[in-house]
């Protein structure tokens, strides 16, 4: 399996605002993000961080 890059939490915030994610609040350093689908709310919290750890990413 391929190495996944470490990024920033900027980075992961822009890469799920691509894919339908909206930024809702912020507490601390911690942005919520939230898409709306058929089902559902999914919810996903993104610490801003300078370098996420890449087992955040698969979780």
């Amino acid at each position: 399996m391929a190495k996944l890059p470490r990024l920033s939490g900027k980075e992961v915030i822009k890469a799920l605002s691509k894919s339908g994610f909206v930024s809702k609040r912020q507490k601390g350093s911690h942005v919520i993000l939230v898409k709306e689908t058929k089902e559902g709310k999914i919810p996903v919290v993104v610490p801003l961080h300078s370098e996420i750890d890449t087992g955040l990413y698969l979780k």
